[in-house]
């Protein structure tokens, strides 16, 4: 059994606020304690408060408790990461080179590279394999501060590796400290054994594959996308899921504005992921249905794309949330510090949204806001310890991993 762990003397953003996904001005309320103290045990935050306060009800338990004076620095939950790709095999830096020398994403996708390339490496990785490589990457989110992590399925895209990266996941969130949360998404491409029937691939992915995910998976995601799933095939597929228990997500109007956002509002999408040329009405659709925006940055970024429109979305209603969309093809970086400076510099979300977005509404996004995402009494004792003295030197001071210490269940596990 681990150890008490009293932090005291930090400056605490909370994050306790309003319940569910926070919009507008509720994405600027930190929930900010001066001198603030945290006592953690049992895997449970179980006080939140002043140093004062906990002194009084605690101080006689210091001797048994691993005793952190923070001294001023900044201690937040721990950042939730809630659109990963992180289960896949082999690597394409070739392909980077390639877009530098001005081929396109979607061209290089379309002569077999991109999603595919990955879909025959991972095909061909055994379980193990694919485990250790994973592995790795949580590693190093952990590192930067990540507690909580989304991962996809989706460079399968045939029954038996589609089960093989949800199993992957399954046994990397019972080893491994970070809380990995699985996603099925089949619908990531449609495979090169189906071209010119795609319908029929969304038959079989609806038919075969959905019956088996949902015994692995929470949630079903598409990438909306012209040449890849149109919205009507998109919607079946979403609605399918839902028959099985799994929560809607979609990629949407990522490289084209192709109704991925109203799709999103239309079937009660936890989430819309991407959204660079999302349009008004889709925003508004958004906002009205109350599915969270996730935005992604460091892809807009490695794309060299403009990023989506986070200010408007969050001025328009729209709660926002951020991830790394760590992939092989589009954003191979696990720096959520990274992107919540992205956040700040390329979508112009303040300080105090940028970090509520990768924490709070980053939780809402993947349903775990009753768990993870605030430091309140009750909630997992995933905790930061960051050696800044503001949050807005966090975001300040860009590119800069500032993480000191990270606590995931009350135990250290960082630092």
């Amino acid at each position: 059994m681990a150890k008490p762990v009293w932090i005291k003397h930090a400056l605490l953003a909370t994050l306790k606020g309003q319940a569910g996904p926070r919009s507008g001005a509720a994405m600027s309320e930190l929930g900010i304690i001066e001198d603030g103290s945290l006592w953690l045990e049992d895997g449970i935050i179980q006080a939140v408060g002043t140093t004062d306060d906990l002194a009084l009800t605690y101080g006689g338990r210091s001797g048994e408790a691993e005793v952190v004076d923070a001294a001023g620095r900044l201690v937040t939950p721990g950042l939730v990461d809630p659109h990963t790709h992180v289960v896949y095999g082999g690597s394409r830096e070739g392909e980077f080179e390639k877009r530098l020398q001005g081929v396109s994403y979607m061209e290089i996708m379309n002569a077999g590279g991109g999603i595919h390339a990955t879909m025959r490496m991972t095909r061909e990785a055994s379980e193990e394999e694919l485990y250790d490589q994973s592995r790795k990457r949580l590693d190093a989110f952990l590192v930067h501060g990540v507690t909580t992590v989304e991962g996809k399925s989706g460079y399968g895209m045939d029954l038996e590796t589609e089960m093989k990266q949800l199993e992957v996941m399954k046994r990397l969130n019972a080893e491994h400290p970070i809380d990995l949360v699985p996603t099925f998404m089949g619908a990531h491409a449609v495979p090169a054994e189906y071209k010119g029937r795609e319908d029929e691939y969304v038959d079989h992915l609806i038919e075969k594959m959905l019956p088996k995910a949902a015994g692995l998976a929470e949630f079903n995601d598409v990438f909306c996308e012209r040449n890849v799933f149109t919205p009507e095939q998109s919607e079946r597929i979403l609605e399918a899921g839902k028959r099985y228990g799994l929560t809607p997500k979609i990629h949407a109007d990522e490289i084209v504005s192709y109704g991925g956002a109203e799709l999103a509002a239309k079937v009660g999408a936890i989430s819309a992921e991407h959204l660079l040329k999302a349009s008004d009405e889709g925003i508004e659709a958004m906002a009205a249905a109350g599915t969270i925006a996730c935005l992604l940055p460091a892809t807009a970024l490695y794309l060299r794309e403009e990023a989506a429109e986070g200010r408007k979305m969050i001025d328009r209603g729209v709660a926002v949330a951020v991830s790394t969309d760590c992939n092989p093809g589009s954003s191979p970086t696990v720096s959520m510090p990274l992107v919540m400076n992205l956040a700040c510099i390329s979508m112009r979300l303040t300080p105090a949204e940028a970090l509520a977005a990768a924490t709070y509404n980053a939780a809402c996004a993947i349903n775990r806001q009753d768990r993870v995402g605030s430091l309140e009494t009750g909630k997992g004792a995933d905790v930061v310890l960051w050696g800044v003295h503001s949050y807005q030197e966090l975001q300040y001071l860009f590119g800069v991993n500032h993480v000191e210490s990270v606590w995931k269940n009350g135990e250290r596990v960082v630092g």
